[in-house]
């Protein structure tokens, strides 16, 4: 008899926490457990959403933070793109183990944090988004110019005496169709 398990890694600058939807789960060297000292559990995952046109597939994933931790620890600017995987496992229910290799259904990047603090309620919630997100990233700046190239390679004086460069390219985009006569 097998059991399924839900898996979750959030690997911080500061830390790796593993987490399981309940239970403990070996995998390999790693132990998922349901509660960490510090995020305390999952409290749930909303669906992930398709994303169109300029936006990447995200979800949000709820954490249930143990009481004692404090806000500087659930949530810090370094952990903006730590990287988050979701797996599901078919675990042996007698021994905790995985067994063979789980499936891996998300990669992704920690966004946005939203701790919330109630009477009765304490909630830490992450937006994660694809990894896809980094495609995203605007090189601006990165343009055919002596400024530039300076920058990246001090004492470049290639582009110092270029002639008839009127309008900045910048790198790695497609060339604006123009129009006119020659």
């Amino acid at each position: 008899m097998t059991a399924l398990a839900g898996l979750v890694k959030i690997e911080l600058p500061t830390r790796t926490v593993r987490l399981c939807d309940g239970g403990l789960v070996i995998w390999g060297a790693e132990t998922f457990a349901a509660k960490d000292a510090v995020f305390g559990t999952v409290g749930g995952l909303d669906g992930l959403d398709e994303g169109l046109g300029d936006e990447v597939p995200a979800l949000s994933m709820k954490l249930l933070p143990a009481p004692s931790a404090a806000p500087a620890d659930l949530m810090q600017a370094s952990f903006q793109t730590a990287r988050v995987r979701f797996w599901i496992a078919e675990v042996n229910p007698a021994t905790g183990a995985a067994i063979g290799t789980p499936d891996l259904q998300f990669d992704g990047q920690l966004d946005q944090g939203t701790l919330t603090v109630g009477r009765s309620t304490r909630e830490l919630e992450f937006t994660v988004v694809s990894m896809a997100e980094r495609l995203f990233n605007k090189a601006e700046g990165n343009s055919l110019s002596p400024t530039f190239r300076k920058s990246v390679w001090s004492g470049e004086t290639g582009d110092d005496f270029a002639t008839g460069l009127t309008v900045s390219v910048a790198w790695g985009t497609e060339a604006t169709a123009t129009s006119g006569a020659n």
